[in-house]
């Protein structure tokens, strides 16, 4: 979520040393970082990812060449992932948080420091890519696809001449001919944030005046909506289950390449703005197998690994070193000014609102209640 242009990135991203223990804000030292040797594995890999994610070919890959088995476990929201990787003992190794998420994780000491001496490849991560707010150093966590959140429309329903605005879904005199057939992410920071850009707000307001306009807005249009959905928003709109999708760049676009028609689709940021998101690897504090986990980061970190999960999610890589080996439809996706009509200034991350963060799961909630 990165303001950053939506085109080819070419820098790459020099790796720095890690101290191997560092003091925390309280004055106790942290935990050091694992002590891992490149390519060392000290067990299974159980990574807990978002559905759909990575190519089980490149799981199977990973498996073979390490001699290892890998587990992939899915979750739908940041907020359903977290608070089994803060209760500890979740069993897992690697997870793929947020931005927003990675500053809440590092806050509650929920996951641990990286050892870059075991990530070698990561100095093919693009320069656009460093001093991120949410890990400004990267020591935490390594950039893993990044993408943005907007709508997807059937044109064979909608037709072509409709708003490229968020009052496709939040306007009552355009959406009202569509109810039922129209989907909003499971997610509370997505969907309120959404509201937030219709409404002319920063989707990270602190404003509780605003915040609960927003709220009105997602209660109001909950009875036109078939679904709140992250996993299948996708495949509800080519299916013709829903006409107008909530949904991610890369989910929705490589969903209508499946379709016979992929020109009947048709995706885009609304004009008011929307999400850019960046997702990460990062190692929950008590992972089982952690060397495991700095050597996929790595292995997943090389170019051709890197492009291939690409190719197979459609989501724009960090990877610097991955760029040539993209296909030419991803790129084309990712440069197409239609996709952005309110130009790259539009877009927002999403940030970690610190106490303030309750709210918006709290607003969610009575929301769609």
């Amino acid at each position: 979520m990165r303001p950053t242009p939506i085109r080819r990135l070419l820098a790459v991203l020099v790796a720095t040393t890690l101290l191997a223990a560092a003091c925390a804000g309280d004055g106790e030292e942290t935990a050091a970082a694992a002590d891992c040797e490149v390519g060392q594995t000290d067990g299974d890999l159980n990574l807990y990812n978002w559905a759909e994610y990575i190519d089980p070919d490149l799981v199977d890959a990973f498996a073979a060449e390490h001699g290892v088995e890998m587990t992939v476990d899915v979750y739908d929201s940041n907020e359903a992932m977290q608070p089994i990787i803060s209760a500890g003992n979740s069993g897992y190794d690697l997870i793929v948080p947020s931005d927003y998420m990675v500053a809440i994780l590092i806050a509650g000491e929920d996951i641990q420091l990286l050892n870059k001496d075991a990530i070698p490849n990561i100095a093919n991560i693009s320069a656009d890519f460093s001093d991120l707010v949410y890990d400004p150093a990267g020591d935490y966590s390594v950039p893993y696809q990044w993408g943005t959140t907007g709508v997807a429309v059937d044109t064979a329903v909608v037709g072509t001449d409709f708003p490229r605005s968020w009052s496709i879904i939040f306007d009552a005199s355009f959406a009202d001919q569509y109810a039922g057939r129209i989907s909003l992410l499971n997610d509370p920071r997505e969907t309120l944030g959404a509201a937030l850009k219709y409404l002319g707000y920063s989707l990270n307001t602190t404003d509780s005046g605003e915040l609960e306009e927003a709220k009105e807005l997602v209660a109001e249009a909950r009875g036109r909506v078939a679904a709140f959905d992250t996993d299948q928003a996708d495949e509800l709109l080519t299916t013709g289950e829903t006409a107008i999708a909530h949904g991610y760049s890369g989910d929705m676009f490589t969903q209508f390449l499946e379709t016979d028609d992929p020109s009947r689709y048709v995706y885009f940021v609304p004009e008011e703005g929307g999400t850019r998101w960046i997702d990460n690897m990062a190692i929950p504090h008590d992972a089982p197998n952690p060397c495991t986990a700095h050597t996929f980061i790595n292995w997943i970190l090389d170019a051709e690994n890197g492009a291939a999960l690409s190719n197979y999610n459609y989501y724009s890589t960090p990877n610097a070193a991955a760029l040539d080996g993209l296909e030419q439809e991803l790129l084309d996706f990712v440069a197409d000014p239609a996709v952005i009509p309110g130009g790259v200034g539009s877009l927002e991350e999403i940030q970690d609102t610190g106490d303030f963060e309750i709210n918006y799961t709290d607003a969610f909630i009575e929301a769609v209640g």
